[in-house]
């Protein structure tokens, strides 16, 4: 089973991967860094500000970093454990394939898919009531892991596990949000 998965991964990858035009190589290679997705990041900042108090906004911004130290820690340890090649760096396939960028680390789950998914849904879960519209942040993730196929350096599944963790992770610490920090918040409001 898994043969058949890793088969259809490769095979997948090469076919999606040959899809690239060169006139279009220039905004994936742009739309796989982060910077220029920090507008995004000012915006979800202020939103919070806007939609809670300072103190919530304020702790609800500390839980979404310490879900993306905690996502982006685990996918190193995942990559380091699994050790799987990433297709840039795999003899067998980098002839076959375009490759935009050469990062030399292992592949197996994306550190993009994981990292992008897991911000924009605690997002869309802390703000889908305040905003109808804030689905449209799931722009960035799905362009954002999209691109790790294009640049040639992540096969299809480490980017559909790395969301899968990535979207997991999100709801947990939504869940350990509203279990620690949000009655303490509401305990001490009152004092």
């Amino acid at each position: 089973m898994l043969d058949k998965i890793l088969q259809w991964d490769r095979e997948t990858f090469v076919y999606l991967n040959s899809l690239g035009i060169e006139e279009y190589d220039l905004f994936w290679s742009t739309v796989t860094k982060f910077p220029p997705w920090i507008p995004l990041f000012a915006l979800i900042i202020s939103l919070f500000f806007i939609k809670f108090s300072k103190r919530e906004a304020l702790f609800m911004i500390l839980t979404l970093l310490a879900m993306v130290f905690f996502v982006s820690t685990f996918t190193d340890l995942t990559k380091n454990v699994v050790a799987r090649l990433r297709p840039n760096n795999d003899e067998e396939l980098n002839t076959l394939i375009r490759i935009l960028r050469s990062p030399s680390g292992f592949s197996f789950f994306s550190g993009h898919a994981s990292s992008s998914f897991s911000v924009v849904t605690f997002v869309v879960l802390f703000l889908r009531h305040k905003f109808k519209w804030v689905y449209l942040f799931y722009i960035w993730p799905i362009l954002f892991a999209m691109s790790r196929i294009y640049v040639g350096v992540h096969f299809p599944v480490d980017v559909i596990v790395g969301a899968l963790v990535g979207i997991f992770s999100a709801w947990l610490f939504c869940k350990l949000y509203g279990l620690l920090i949000s009655p303490y918040l509401k305990s001490n409001h009152h004092v």
